[in-house]
C-alpha cells in the first residue's frame, strides 16, 4: 500500500517555553524570576507490544530534546491491554500522552473530558504515525499447514489470541478475521459470524493483552497458531529464534492503525504540553520513522534502508465496519456479537 507523505510539524520551542514543563527539578530563582527547570518527566501510557519500540524512541527523543533545549527529559512508560490502559487513564492515571491500540480507546478518554474530541486532527494521518496488521505465528516448519485465514477453520487446530474485551490488538484480530470472511465471494455478515464463532471455539488461551498471548505461545508452548500484531510476531521471531517459530502472512488482512494523542487536561495542569507535543511529533520525524521500521511497524514514510515488509491487500475499519464507533457497538460492547459467540467454559 502506498502511504501518503506527511509533514513533520516541529513544535520545538524556545528555552523559556520548553522550560515551563513540570514534574522536574525545582527551578532556581534568579533576580526574582524563575529559571527553566533543568529536567522534566512525562508518562506515555501505551498498549501491550510497544515496550521495545518506545524504549528506543524515548532514548532518541531525549537526546534530541536535550540538544534542542538543553533540558533533560525522562519518559516513563506504562503498558497493558489497550482498553484497560484507557480505563486507567480515565480513572486517574496521569498520562501526558497516550499511544494506544485503537482510536476507540482514545475516544473514550475524550468522552471522559480529558482531551479534545477532535484529537485525531492534531497530527498527520489521523494521528497514527505508524501502522501494523494481523499475521500468524506458527511453529517451525508450519506443521499444521496454515497459510491463510481459511486454514484457521481446520479441525483440531489450537489457537492463541488476546481478549477483545480488554485488548486493542485483540479487536484488530477479531475484525481481521470477520472482515476477511465477509469479503469472500458470497460473504455476508451471517457467514462471517459463523467463521469467527468457529475460530474462537479453537482458541485455547484468550489472554488479557497481546504480549500475554505471545508469552503463552512462545514461552508456555500453548497452541499451534498465535494470532498476532505483525510487529509482535517479528519481535518474537527475533527473540526466540527462527529455528522455533515462523511468520505466516495472510494474503489479506486489516490495516491496523494505532493512534497517539496528548492528554490535554494532564499536560495543561502539569505544564508539560510543549514536551508532550514534541514527543508525539518526533514519531513522524525521519529518525522516528526509522525506529518504527526497525521494530516491525509499517512506517508512514519508510526510510530508504527500511526493512522490507510483506505485501498484503488491506481493508480498513472505516470501509468494512463503518468506523470504530460502529464496530465497537456491533461487536464488542457488552452483549454484542463477540459475547454472543464466545462463552468461556462452554464456548
Amino acid at each position: 500500500m502506498n502511504w501518503r507523505p506527511v509533514v513533520f510539524f516541529s513544535s520545538l520551542v524556545l528555552f523559556g517555553v520548553a522550560g515551563s514543563c513540570g514534574r522536574g527539578e525545582e527551578s532556581r530563582a534568579t533576580g526574582g524570576a524563575s529559571a527553566a527547570p533543568t529536567s522534566v518527566e512525562i508518562l506515555n501510557v501505551s498498549y501491550d507490544p510497544t515496550r521495545e519500540l518506545y524504549e528506543e524512541i524515548d532514548r532518541s527523543f531525549s537526546a534530541h530534546w536535550k540538544a534542542q533545549t538543553g533540558q533533560t527529559v525522562t519518559v516513563k512508560q506504562s503498558h497493558g491491554g489497550s482498553g484497560k490502559q484507557a480505563r486507567a487513564v480515565i480513572d486517574g492515571l496521569e498520562a501526558d500522552v497516550v499511544t494506544l491500540g485503537l482510536a476507540y480507546d482514545i475516544d473514550a478518554i475524550a468522552e471522559a473530558g480529558l482531551l479534545d474530541p477532535a484529537w485525531q486532527k492534531k497530527l498527520p494521518d489521523n494521528s497514527t504515525p505508524y501502522a501494523s496488521t494481523i499475521v500468524f505465528l506458527v511453529r517451525k516448519g508450519n506443521p499444521k499447514n496454515v497459510h491463510d485465514w481459511a486454514d484457521l477453520g481446520k479441525e483440531g487446530l489450537s489457537l492463541v489470541a488476546p481478549n477483545p474485551k480488554t485488548s486493542g490488538g485483540a479487536r484488530w484480530v477479531y475484525l481481521a478475521a470477520y472482515g476477511w470472511a465477509k469479503r469472500q465471494p458470497g460473504g455476508t455478515d451471517a457467514t462471517a459470524r459463523e467463521y469467527v464463532a468457529k475460530l474462537y471455539k479453537s482458541v485455547a488461551v484468550l489472554d488479557s493483552g497481546a504480549r500475554g498471548a505471545t508469552t503463552s505461545f512462545t514461552e508456555r508452548g500453548i497452541g499451534d497458531v498465535l494470532l498476532s500484531w505483525e510487529n509482535e510476531a517479528h519481535l518474537a521471531l527475533k527473540e526466540i529464534g527462527a529455528d522455533k517459530v515462523e511468520i505466516v502472512t495472510p494474503k489479506e488482512s486489516v490495516l491496523a492503525e494505532p493512534p497517539v494523542a496528548v492528554v490535554d487536561k494532564v499536560v495543561d495542569r502539569r505544564g508539560t504540553r510543549a514536551v508532550a507535543q514534541a514527543y508525539l511529533e518526533y514519531l513522524y520525524s525521519d529518525e522516528g520513522q526509522r525506529i518504527v521500521g526497525r521494530h516491525g511497524y509499517r512506517a508512514r514514510r519508510p526510510a530508504k534502508d527500511a526493512p522490507p515488509v510483506a505485501q498484503i491487500t488491506f481493508f480498513s475499519v472505516d470501509d468494512t465496519f463503518g468506523g470504530w464507533q460502529n464496530a465497537q457497538k456491533t461487536h464488542f460492547k457488552d452483549g454484542a456479537l463477540f459475547d454472543q459467540i464466545y462463552r468461556p467454559g462452554g464456548k
